[in-house]
């Protein structure tokens, strides 16, 4: 753009930071992402970025996907999915920029442009555990939340607590099982979760939206449950069942050198009948299944607590930009880690932005918040 006949003491005008939202992706998670999207897409302030959404499909294809948020809002038909398409869309550096080309058979690729930031709305592998991360690392792109490190941890249900606990943080009794010892001595595997006592619950290592998890009451159902992670994920976690509430607080990055920011804390309450813990039902398909009381109903000193806790959480594995951290709050006070999640569940009714409403930060600024803090993060090592 030229400026040459700008009038004295005019400035020229700035263009608006190109925001790339990505979702969709190759995990179990792929309708959830476009959830999350079809949230932010519908909340961002357009008139401040320039938005460009791009969809990853379930074969790992990148592709320009429309901004109508009702298209990848859930139905009660189908769940929303990003479809292949002839056309192929790249990040690439261009001449130090940071350029997204599009690229059809027998067609010469376009350059659409350079891109800011990239929001990436992805849950679950390929995702969320430090997969894209990285290669938005090799291509020095500034982008929204944790870094590849952090996301890892925090997609590992197994090396989130070996953190946890080298942290000093109190995390809940577990076993982790990875495929070679379940295949090599399910025997042992099963005496292992037997000294835990039941009920236990038995989830997917690195599968997030309550996907594969199962209450098993009795050594006999244990097996079963097993299989049905083992869908999800060969190395799963399997936990002793804690009596107590649970307990969830939104954390956002502080700026420059602050320290990180915590939310009130939540409880999230989730109704009797076909419900018996937070499943992927309760969170995102049935709008009466769950709701959240923030700040929640706890002494001021716990509540102390559970921000406190969170914000070491959030320390201890090296997040970026947002985290939720999850907590037990047991009959004798008592506050046990379950764990954190570095790009929880963000549409509207989700947990995290409801904590932070509840704090008075609402949808639209959280959003606006997050993308500020990513333009504003140094790429490379840091």
């Amino acid at each position: 753009m030229s400026h040459e006949n700008l009038a004295a003491g005019e400035t020229a005008p700035q263009a608006k930071p190109r925001v790339a939202v990505l979702f969709g992706g190759r995990s179990s998670e792929h309708a959830v992402s476009c959830v999350t999207a079809a949230g932010v897409l519908g909340a961002i302030n357009k008139d401040k970025y320039e938005v460009i959404p791009i969809g990853i499909a379930k074969t790992g294809q990148w592709v320009l996907a429309g901004a109508d948020t009702a298209q990848w809002s859930l139905a009660s038909t189908a769940l929303p999915e990003v479809a292949p398409s002839p056309q192929t869309v790249t990040l690439a550096e261009i001449g130090g920029e940071h350029q997204l080309i599009v690229a059809s058979p027998n067609e010469v690729p376009q350059e659409l442009g350079t891109v800011d930031v990239v929001f990436p709305l992805l849950h679950g592998p390929f995702g969320e555990d430090g997969t894209i991360q990285g290669l938005l690392e090799l291509s020095d792109t500034r982008y929204v939340g944790a870094g590849v490190l952090a996301s890892a941890v925090g997609m590992d249900k197994h090396y989130m607590k070996v953190v946890f606990e080298a942290a000093g943080l109190h995390v809940g009794p577990y076993v982790a099982v990875t495929d070679r010892q379940w295949r090599k001595d399910p025997e042992l595997v099963r005496k292992q979760v037997d000294r835990l006592g039941f009920p236990v619950f038995v989830k997917p290592a690195r599968a997030g939206s309550s996907m594969g998890i199962s209450k098993v009451d009795s050594l006999a159902d244990l097996d079963a449950a097993i299989e049905e992670a083992r869908k999800h994920d060969l190395k799963l976690v399997i936990e002793a069942g804690i009596i107590g509430r649970e307990i969830e607080c939104a954390v956002l990055e502080g700026r420059g050198t602050d320290a990180p920011r915590t939310s009130m804390p939540g409880e999230i309450s989730v109704a009797g009948g076909t419900h018996e813990f937070y499943d992927f039902n309760a969170k995102y398909v049935e709008d009466d299944a769950a709701s959240l009381s923030c700040p929640a109903d706890i002494p001021e000193e716990a509540i102390a607590r559970v921000r406190e806790l969170a914000a070491a959480a959030f320390d201890a594995v090296g997040a970026e930009g947002l985290s939720r951290v999850d907590f037990f709050y047991t009959p004798a006070g008592e506050l046990i880690i379950n764990e954190i999640n570095t790009m929880p569940g963000f549409t509207p009714k989700s947990m995290y932005p409801q904590m932070w409403a509840a704090s008075g930060l609402d949808y639209a600024d959280l959003i606006d918040e997050l993308i500020y803090l990513a333009l504003h993060r140094k790429t490379g090592l840091r």
